[in-house]
């Protein structure tokens, strides 16, 4: 058994937070540097060129990429042989969060209740997802989401007769409302499967997926470069001033599900598809 002061895991999320408001990953940055050499429309063009400036900007650290600086989504896979110890496990991920956002002048954004609206004023508390896997370590990924493209983020309780086709169409039509409200050009996670709760959650962890890897499933590989196509066929482009270019990459993941359910969600996000990852 492993002792780890969750001290640690504050001082990790603290760094990872203000690095993923400033750091695009290059998976990301690579598509957008495709895109823009593939791009044919000269207004289109002009808005990816302006996008990598931005990229650049941000990366001098004194600016984030974006003024929505996002809901702390914080995935924490930790080994069973762990034994976490010097208080409670929330307390110290929302004191990552709580300092980072302070210290590091990024945006508060967070609302201690739904419809009361008040600021809690500390970017806290954070958006926590526990996995307990093998092994003595804890892997820690933080992923600022913006709300511009959360908004436009859809779930449906497909029938099980709605097949692939079903499916398809569904995350289309998501990215067909959304239009240009999401900032395109977009990044699509999909979960299909689960239950209603665990297809949203497959969604938002598609979106850690490398931009530029295909499934490891061929089935799903495929269906991933079909949507992609259909997406950018929409014409969308980005910001919404047309193009080639309305999304970036389209990532899957599944679960098992019942025999009389076919649960589909899509989680939309911006090009600003920040998240960065440590290993404890």
């Amino acid at each position: 058994m492993r002792e780890l002061d969750v001290q640690c895991i504050a001082d990790k999320i603290a760094q990872l937070c203000v690095e993923a408001n400033h750091y695009l990953g290059e998976d990301i940055k690579a598509c957008i540097r495709q895109k823009a050499e593939e791009e044919t429309w000269p207004v289109a063009k002009d808005v990816l060129a302006s996008i990598e400036e931005n990229i650049a900007i941000a990366e001098e650290g004194v600016f984030p990429l974006c003024q929505d600086t996002g809901m702390a989504c914080v995935f924490l896979e930790i080994g069973q042989d762990v034994h976490l110890t010097g208080g409670l496990l929330e307390d110290a991920v929302n004191e990552g969060v709580r300092r980072a956002y302070g210290d590091g002048y990024l945006r508060k954004s967070i609302v201690a209740d739904p419809l009361r609206r008040v600021n809690t004023k500390d970017n806290t508390p954070a958006y926590l997802h526990t996995e307990i896997v093998a092994g003595d370590k804890v892997k820690i990924t933080v992923a600022p989401k913006g709300f511009g493209s959360e908004n436009m983020s859809r779930i449906k309780m497909l029938p099980p007769s709605a097949g692939e086709d079903g499916v398809k169409d569904f995350v289309v039509d998501t990215c067909l409302q959304a239009g240009a409200n999401p900032c395109p050009p977009i990044v699509i996670g999909v979960g299909i499967g689960g239950t209603f709760d665990k297809a949203a959650l497959l969604a938002k962890k598609a979106l850690l997926s490398p931009a530029q890897e295909p499934n490891e499933d061929p089935y799903y590989a495929q269906m991933e470069a079909e949507l992609l196509e259909r997406i950018n066929q929409l014409g969308i482009g980005p910001q919404g001033f047309g193009g080639k270019t309305t999304a970036l990459a389209v990532s899957i993941r599944t679960a098992p599900t019942h025999i009389a359910g076919l649960p589909v969600a899509v989680n939309v996000n911006c090009h600003v598809s920040r998240h960065k990852e440590a290993v404890l």
